[in-house]
């Protein structure tokens, strides 16, 4: 057992936690029975209200997106759990070379509060999977599916000290977590700002491995060719889903402009019949957003909107006498200088902007420092394959949005984040690859 001590200088009181040592020999039988029916699934209704409780977001959202999904990347990673090994190296020599893929060793996440519980598990799967122990720190708005989850974890068997919850604030927790200088790797999700702090405290500590997923302002784009119903409808959900407050969003949304008007038509029908409330009755689409501050960021950058020029569709404003809820907002006329266009909004908000060519909206959609996700929408495959191929993005999804799956790696270009999460690609994030060399008697045939 391995002794983490938080000093004071780091928490508001000193912390020790007992974390176990990394094994090579993973865990796959407890992450394949968090999965099975006696606790995830079993426990599935507790997960769900108190992720709805916790977030805002809808009842059936909750399990349909968050809770599928992570039992989908759980049962994933476990089947990797055996399967982490190294190769052989063909050499001239009269040696044997092989590699080793070993743990990290103890490695640090800190979580947002958008998916408090999904991005969690995207963490602590491949972790898991690859011998390695883990410090948690969830979002402070968000603790309570962690602390939850961490319940079943003792329940399924894990030894102590494998899976560590620790609740907390970021200028205290969260900066512990990044500056230990006995974790060796941090995976965190959350603002650009946060990031650079934790890759700066990673460095001066002692050179931890980082691994970023720091948000976008995501391009999607709908050439005239397009199944437009199709298009109205994946970027009306890639910008309300979870309102708004996903870093995937489609938060610009390029349309081509012989079809612009049509597409404007069509969105702001879909906003209009939108349904916001009550996050726990089965009708409802969208939730109040988590929290004051937020709230305020999203009607300041909708003020925004107005002043610089763009052209209100629909909404615009709170809902009246509703507590933190948004009405599902869409503006056309957006120009690339206006802050809805420039600044990742995390809310209900949809700029519709317009273009001409191919060549032109690659240029616009690539100006900003983001590059997590983009979209496209056409029916011509040479089109899509151009257009794939220049957006400066992780991810670009083709006449669909948000489709994630736990084999597939996601992650980010340019400032919205270094390494990947899920996939095999995952696995690189929390190995250390170590070559053997042996010397033999006899020069290899």
């Amino acid at each position: 057992m391995q002794r983490l001590t938080f000093l004071e200088t780091h928490a508001p009181r000193g912390v020790e936690i007992e974390v176990l040592e990394p094994c090579m020999a993973p865990l796959p039988r407890p992450i394949c029975n968090l999965t099975g029916e006696k606790k995830i699934m079993s426990d599935v209704l507790s997960l769900q209200t108190l992720e709805t409780m916790d977030t805002g977001k809808p009842f059936l959202h909750a399990f349909f997106i968050d809770l599928e999904g992570c039992i989908k990347t759980l049962r994933y990673f476990a089947g990797w759990a055996d399967k982490v090994q190294g190769r052989t190296i063909p050499t001239d020599e009269s040696v044997v070379c092989f590699t080793r893929h070993e743990p990290v060793g103890v490695c640090g996440a800190i979580t947002p509060w958008n998916f408090p519980l999904l991005m969690l598990v995207w963490k602590l799967a491949p972790s898991l999977c690859c011998g390695n122990t883990i410090v948690i720190k969830p979002a402070e708005q968000t603790p309570l599916t962690a602390l939850y989850l961490g319940s079943l974890i003792k329940e399924v068997g894990f030894p102590p000290g494998v899976v560590n919850i620790v609740p907390g604030f970021g200028p205290t927790v969260g900066a512990a977590i990044s500056s230990h200088p006995q974790i060796n790797k941090i995976a965190f999700t959350g603002s650009i700002e946060v990031g650079k702090l934790v890759k700066e405290a990673a460095s001066r500590s002692n050179l931890k491995r980082v691994t970023l997923e720091l948000g976008g302002k995501n391009p999607c784009i709908v050439c005239a060719d397009a199944d437009l119903e199709l298009a109205v409808e994946c970027a009306h959900q890639g910008v309300f889903f979870n309102q708004g407050q996903c870093c995937t969003a489609a938060s610009r949304v390029f349309v081509e402009e012989q079809v612009y008007p049509e597409f404007v038509r069509r969105s702001v029908e879909y906003a209009k019949k939108r349904s916001v409330g009550d996050p726990f009755d089965a009708r409802t689409e969208q939730g109040p957003q988590i929290d004051q501050t937020q709230f305020d960021k999203i009607l300041d950058l909708i003020e925004s909107g107005k002043k610089e020029g763009a052209k209100l569709e629909c909404g615009g404003s709170a809902m009246e006498d509703r507590g933190l809820y948004i009405k599902p907002t869409v503006f056309s006329e957006v120009t690339d200088t206006m802050r809805i266009a420039r600044e990742e909004i995390f809310g209900p908000v949809q700029p519709i902007l317009k273009f001409k060519t191919i060549e032109e909206v690659i240029q616009r959609a690539n100006s900003l420092e983001y590059g997590l996700t983009a979209a496209v929408f056409t029916k011509n495959l040479d089109k899509a394959l151009k257009l794939a191929s220049a957006l400066e993005s992780g991810t670009v999804w083709i006449n669909c949005y948000n489709a994630l799956y736990a084999q597939a790696p996601f992650g980010g270009f340019k400032m919205s984040g270094n390494g990947r999460e899920l996939g095999e690609y995952a696995l690189a994030e929390y190995t250390e690859v170590k070559t053997v060399t042996i010397k033999l008697d006899h020069k290899n045939p």
